[in-house]
């Protein structure tokens, strides 16, 4: 693996990180029930998404 490739799977992981963290807190702040198992959904989504980067490492 390149310096390059490297950098972009850190950049990716950070970035899958970040969403997941930040579609969980909208989670728990959301009043509706359907917005909140969207938002929970999401963050689920981006948990994955970064273990599937995290694996190509």
């Amino acid at each position: 693996m390149t310096t390059k490739e490297a950098l972009y799977l850190d950049d990716a992981l950070s970035h899958a990180q970040f969403m997941a963290k930040q579609c969980r807190e909208a989670a728990n702040s959301l009043q509706d029930p359907a917005l909140r198992q969207q938002a929970q959904k999401l963050a689920e989504g981006h948990c994955r998404i970064y273990c599937q980067f995290y694996n190509l490492v």
